[in-house]
């Protein structure tokens, strides 16, 4: 393809993703701290880095995507970030040693089916692996303008986004992108292309998701629960509460019975401010942990910090972070960390508690 089409079919992308969520927090100084947290550049890493691709359910965790030949041999399917940007990168099914090409196929159906393409002109089904084993079925749906949007469709017809996270927790959508306007965009060893398949940039647009689940995302891939934990033992949801048609700042809770709503902070306590609490109406302190795999809970604290934003991980026992994100019911993704609104280093009490700082999810 001529790199003029190029240039031209990265400013529609760039045209479609935006949205007014996206970019309207704060002062331009604190979009720019938001804006270098970026997933690692490849003028630091040699070779590649593989994004894992998933379907997102409704409560917060995520299905595996999978690639299914006749036989019914089960391979991975992945996003390639190969250069210093991560606005479009390929999918791929791998594949014996082989990255082999997903695209949606040309279809008069009601859905679009999403499949490999082998070099024999093989057709690979790609699939939606559902805790209980259920297969599902992973299509397009329908269009925005240049943009299919791509999701994973149970029998009883939900639909989960479908989405590419890197080692360090960053989300892309998975969509299809059309270049042309004709149905049938080419084709790959004999097969009809209808849109190639990609991992574009999240749109930052708002969804109408008053509850967002907030995760600590493992590198394989997976997510690990965070929970607010008293002095007793007993368990409590952390969630985000958008509550307005924003997703730039959103409140993070700790939530006690079906009344209680806790705020969560950076506590400031015998000169140290890495502590994360929840906090109740008399001053009690709750624990923010998350639970791994094997039911080991991972201290949740504050780490290093980048001007007015303080970056929030689960901590390994071996020294290990894991970054932690809210993350809607359609998929969406912000970043939990703290803020500063002030240069001192206690910015207020609450009940009795000193807060360094606040704890907020903020797109990435």
């Amino acid at each position: 393809m001529p790199s003029i089409n190029k240039l031209r079919l990265g400013h529609r992308i760039a045209l479609i993703l935006l949205c007014s969520g996206f970019l309207s927090f704060g002062a331009t100084s604190n979009n720019n701290e938001i804006n270098n947290m970026q997933p690692p550049k490849d003028k630091g890493v040699e070779g590649e880095i593989i994004w894992h691709v998933k379907a997102i359910h409704p409560e917060g965790y995520f299905l595996d995507v999978k690639a299914f030949d006749e036989e019914g041999h089960i391979y991975d399917v992945k996003a390639i970030q190969n250069a210093d940007q991560t606005t479009l990168m390929d999918i791929k099914v791998l594949m014996n040693g082989k990255k082999i090409p997903v695209k949606i196929l040309q279809s008069d159906g009601r859905f679009m089916p999403v499949k490999g393409i082998t070099k024999e002109g093989q057709i690979l089904n790609i699939k939606a692996i559902a805790k209980n084993g259920e297969i599902i079925d992973v299509k397009g749906i329908g269009h925005s303008g240049n943009i299919i949007h791509i999701k994973a469709i149970t029998a009883s017809k939900e639909f989960y986004g479908v989405k590419a996270i890197s080692p360090t927790g960053q989300l892309n959508d998975v969509k299809g992108v059309k270049v042309t306007k004709d149905a049938v965009e080419g084709s790959i060893n004999g097969v009809l292309i209808h849109a190639h398949v990609k991992a574009i940039s999240q749109t930052g647009c708002s969804e109408d998701s008053f509850i967002w689940h907030i995760k600590a995302i493992h590198p394989e891939g997976y997510t690990l629960d965070v929970k607010a934990i008293d002095k007793e033992g007993n368990i409590y949801d952390v969630k985000a509460i958008q509550n307005s048609d924003q997703r730039s700042m959103l409140d993070i809770k700790a939530f006690i019975g079906d009344t209680q709503q806790l705020p969560i902070k950076v506590i400031y306590q015998d000169d140290i401010h890495n502590k994360i609490r929840a906090i109740d109406e008399n001053g009690n302190l709750y624990e923010i942990k998350a639970l791994d795999k094997d039911g080991n809970l991972l201290v949740v604290e504050a780490t290093e910090r980048s001007g007015n934003l303080i970056h929030i991980k689960a901590v390994q026992k071996n020294g290990d972070l894991y970054g932690v994100k809210a993350i809607s019911p359609d998929g969406e993704l912000n970043d939990v960390k703290g803020v500063k609104m002030l240069p001192e280093d206690v910015e207020m009490e609450i009940n009795g508690v000193q807060i360094y700082a606040h704890i907020k999810a903020l797109p990435q």
